[in-house]
């Protein structure tokens, strides 16, 4: 037995921790759910480069732990798939006329006798479609983003675990359906959730998380949906790969047109069926002085005076989603809405599936729209629709809500590992966004690192396919040293400021797959590493033995610092004494090769790699460099730095991010 959940008073539990084998106990914890054109922006195409060298991720089982699942919807269907693995060893608990198949292979609640697993919310079917969907011709919403839906592995094997609900996930529910995924036999774990910071013997991911990684499982999960504040993290540990979330090149284009001819851009998945072009009063709830100020959020209790056949400008936030705002206007009479997002979004915005003729806009136009208002006495607007527009060269940019590090619980790992498409994200929905009861074939657009995740856990599985020896180290190496530092016009990736991005929203960069599936070197972290990791973080023999599951006594090991870890990049804190720290690459691209290192150094720092050169004879050899880190004359006193070191060959560049905060 690995563990049990009970509920126990406190006394039981200092009862319980008398008992001869007891290691730890963990108070229940809710997390949250962090919430296609995009394998086509991702590089992926039919036929060749990854998707061909991989098979399409065939013989790969992915395990989605989320909100649930919609077994019959197209992009589970299994045409075309191979029988799952022999080493599959897990279950099927839907008790419907849809049964599991060679795509959906197992589905499982927990704990069970929460009942069904079908998803009642949409996101865990959202997640799962978006890893390893089939291909589906015609997906859209309000036919925008119309094209073939596919997710990023389309022929490997989709394992539900139903671990959440529109409510979110306790603790107890995610340890369990990762012991059962870890023993049914899957290869990658996706984990769209998370919650703040935990030291991670405090943390049910990180914890299930070892164990899985120690079975040579991946895990991806999400990086949290609470930026761009710094050090806003969650899933931080060095064992899992931390996504954050970007933007892709399309758009869904509506337009505000105001009175004064001033025109303000947004995005909306609503597509009238008759255009009109109607112009009708602007009213801002919450503006009079006898208003509550939280009708600006546009909760229940509108009323349809204030509203009929006006467009109403909604803040977002109040508890209330962006399209129940829209559901509470059209129910008060209102024709159209306008939502303003928060100032820290920035220029991200978001294509919702409204009820009605509405659209997202930034906090620097909804201030223009209140301007104008506040300078007429009889405000007024248009609004139309341009659908669907591919081509923004200023893509990837960093989502305003994707979280930030640096990372509280071990500043040593630089986090996020990774970004990827995670704004405006077409995938499978349980239902229609337009009320049509005449297809299965349903689809919804949705934004988060919880949409991120999957596109990583997809790219991972795509990878253990075609490489199906490398360890979940190696493959997150593959991921981050080749990831892009510059968008789609060739700059610097750019933050939701429209400034280029720093190191702790991108961390190593954007994915790029196909690149991943060359990288040249890898760092491998020994699993055994860990041990002399976490007796660094000066925690407890017994807060690590509830991590690793055995005893452990940190006096008979020795402990590396944080930075010392065989990581792919590099997090620094650093004072007035150099720092010294070892990699060690594993040769997994030519057998002859030689590779020469490139430095761009914080600024501020002095970065020194011994030897220079690597020149490697054979595959799989490994070899290692030393790196020091010392300030320069001209050093700040204090702040963050960034920069990175390059090993370059004549076809390969393996590049690794450095971060450093001076004090």
């Amino acid at each position: 037995m690995k563990g049990f959940a009970a509920r126990l008073s406190a006394e039981q539990v200092k009862e319980m921790e008398k008992k001869p084998g007891f290691i730890s106990a963990q108070p229940q914890r809710i997390l949250s759910l962090h919430t296609t054109h995009t394998p086509s922006f991702l590089g992926l195409q039919q036929n060749s480069g990854l998707w061909r060298d991989s098979n399409y991720g065939k013989g790969v089982i992915i395990g989605v732990l989320d909100t649930g699942i919609s077994p019959d919807h197209p992009s589970f269907s299994d045409e075309g798939m191979p029988p799952p693995p022999s080493k599959w060893k897990g279950k099927c608990e839907l008790n419907f006329t849809t049964k599991c198949n060679n795509k959906l292979i197992g589905v499982r609640t927990f704990p069970k006798e929460n009942g069904s697993p079908i998803d009642d919310d949409g996101h865990g079917t959202h997640t799962a479609s978006t890893a390893a969907g089939a291909f589906v011709r015609g997906a859209n919403v309000y036919g925008n983003a119309n094209g073939t839906a596919v997710g990023v592995a389309p022929l490997a094997h989709l394992a539900i675990y139903k671990a959440c609900d529109s409510t979110g996930c306790p603790s107890s529910n995610i340890l369990a359906a990762m012991d059962a995924a870890i023993d049914d036999g899957v290869d990658i774990l996706s984990l769209s959730l998370g919650g703040f910071t935990k030291p991670f013997y405090n943390d049910a991911a990180a914890l299930g998380a070892y164990t899985a990684t120690e079975r040579g499982i991946l895990v991806s999960c999400s990086a949290g949906n609470s930026g761009p504040t710094n050090s806003s993290l969650s899933n931080e540990a060095p064992w899992i790969l931390t996504v954050g979330a970007s933007t892709l090149d399309r758009k869904i284009k509506a337009t505000l047109q105001l009175g004064n001819k001033h025109e303000i851009e947004g995005e909306s998945a609503f597509h009238p069926k008759v255009l009109n072009s109607t112009i009708f009063p602007l009213y801002e709830p919450g503006k009079n002085e006898h208003e509550s100020t939280e009708r600006s959020y546009c909760q229940d209790g509108l009323v349809y005076n204030s509203n009929g056949g006006k467009i109403v400008l909604c803040q977002v936030g109040g508890g209330i989603s962006r399209v129940g705002k829209g559901q509470v206007v059209k129910n008060s009479g209102g024709v159209g809405m306008i939502i303003i997002n928060e100032k820290g979004d920035g220029i991200t915005t978001f294509a919702n599936a409204h009820v009605l003729p509405a659209l997202d806009i930034t906090y620097a136009n909804g201030m223009k729209i209140l301007a104008y208002m506040n300078s007429t006495k009889k405000p007024v607007a248009r609004i139309t629709f341009q659908g669907t527009i591919i081509g923004d060269k200023n893509a990837p940019v960093v989502a305003g809500f994707s979280s930030h590090g640096p990372n509280l619980a071990s500043p040593g790992i630089l986090k996020p590992d990774i970004i990827g498409p995670g704004v405006n994200i077409l995938a499978a929905w349980p239902t229609s966004m337009e009320n049509n009861t005449n297809t299965k074939s349903t689809f919804n657009i949705i934004s988060g690192t919880s949409m991120s995740c999957p596109h990583l856990s997809g790219v991972a599985a795509l990878l253990k396919s075609a490489h199906p020896n490398w360890s979940p180290a190696a493959i997150k190496s593959a991921i981050m040293t080749t990831a892009d530092t510059v968008n789609l016009a060739n700059k610097p990736i750019l933050d939701e400021r429209l400034l280029p991005a720093n190191i702790f929203a991108v961390g190593a960069g954007h994915v790029n797959p196909s690149r991943a599936n060359d990288p040249g070197l890898i760092y491998d972290t020994p699993f055994k590493s860990y041990l002399p990791y976490l007796c660094g973080l000066n925690y407890t023999n017994q807060e690590i033995q509830s991590l690793l599951q055995r005893k452990v006594n940190c006096s008979e090991v020795k402990s590396i610092p944080e930075a010392q870890l065989n990581y792919p990049s590099f997090s620094i804190t650093l004072g007035a004494n150099s720092q010294t720290y070892t990699r060690t690459v594993t040769n997994v691209g030519e057998a002859k090769s030689s590779y020469s290192v490139e430095i761009v150094s914080p600024p501020g720092v002095s970065v020194i790699v011994n030897p220079s050169t690597l020149k490697f004879s054979k595959l799989n050899q490994k070899l290692t460099y030393r790196v020091t880190f010392s300030r320069t004359a001209n050093s700040s006193t204090s702040g963050t730095a960034q920069g990175f070191l390059k090993w370059a060959s004549n076809r390969h560049s393996v590049r690794s991010p450095i971060a450093v905060v001076l004090v």
